[in-house]
């Protein structure tokens, strides 16, 4: 291992080559990218998802740190606990780190999630989005989008309510720190990894990871498919500082048509030309009222 910076990525790797994980997946180049962010004095706490199985087991595990797994609605408590033992020890360095899929945060972790939120509690909780309960079958969760099709909502009977706006569910809960980030742009999803582990107090970052399996996508298109979902606006990179402070960090120079990610995704397939434009009526929405709140 090196130690060698090259711009804001270390030569020095934290996660090992030959894991579980499906060819192209978004959840491990992410997960790459944090490891390098937080180097080795960590505990990754990992819930039930597609992470507890591509962390592996003694001697197979992928991460080179501390790693406890935990039932799937308690990975907030978890971590929160891992936490307060470490500091009931002296040691205030170690940062305890959560990863959860959309399912362990947007439906079943939530409720520990929100309650960790309230209390403010010290740990970084990470929440890696393939809209969809991936591990178990790709069956929707409330991260699946509108007009997706997925095991428990097949063709003709596609998902018919929007996405839950997990961010601003955080928001509301006035933290110090929330932020969304994707592996298509590796230098700010990076940065806001160092900001967080430099900020106290409970912080969440959501990450759009896609999912060639459970998406229909071509394995190599994950990085293209993050891209797009960026310059379409339909995922905005931004920062929320207590709540209120909104800061957009990339402002695509171009309006690229929702076409453009929505056609190489086998999920989307059964969508008529009506609702590709109801979709991207709400996402020209939600991007101006994005805009206000970084103007107040």
């Amino acid at each position: 291992m090196f130690n060698t910076q090259v711009g804001d990525f270390s030569r020095e790797e934290f996660m090992s080559s030959g894991h579980n994980a499906c060819a192209g997946c978004g959840p491990a180049l992410a997960v790459r990218f944090l490891m390098k962010a937080m180097g080795p004095r960590v505990v990754v706490v990992i819930t039930a998802s597609c992470w507890s199985i591509i962390s592996g087991v003694v001697p197979l595990r992928s991460l080179e740190t501390v790693v406890m797994h935990c039932p799937f609605p308690s990975a907030a408590a978890t971590g929160s606990g891992v936490k307060k033992g470490l500091e009931a020890l002296g040691d205030l360095q170690t940062q305890v780190v959560v990863l959860a899929g959309d399912g362990g945060t947007f439906d079943i972790g939530l409720q520990g999630l929100s309650g960790a939120a309230e209390r403010n509690e010290d740990i970084l909780f990470v929440c890696y989005d393939n809209e969809a309960y991936m591990n178990t079958g790709m069956q929707k969760s409330s991260a699946t989008p509108y007009g997706s099709r997925s095991t428990t909502t097949p063709d003709p009977m596609l998902k018919t309510n929007p996405k839950k706006d997990i961010m601003k569910i955080m928001a509301a809960h006035r933290i110090p720190y929330a932020a969304t980030a994707t592996i298509a742009f590796p230098e700010d999803l990076i940065s806001k990894f160092k900001r967080a582990l430099e900020t106290k107090g409970l912080r969440f970052l959501h990450l759009f990871t896609p999912c060639p399996q459970g998406w229909g996508s071509p394995t190599d298109k994950t990085v293209e498919l993050s891209r797009l979902a960026v310059m379409t606006r339909l995922f905005p990179l931004i920062e929320v500082e207590d709540g209120e402070k909104y800061t957009i960090n990339y402002l695509p120079e171009e309006h690229v048509p929702i076409e453009k990610y929505l056609n190489p995704q086998r999920r989307f397939r059964s969508l008529d030309q009506e609702e590709v434009a109801l979709i991207q009526e709400q996402v020209n929405r939600d991007w101006e009222k994005m805009c206000k709140l970084t103007a107040q």
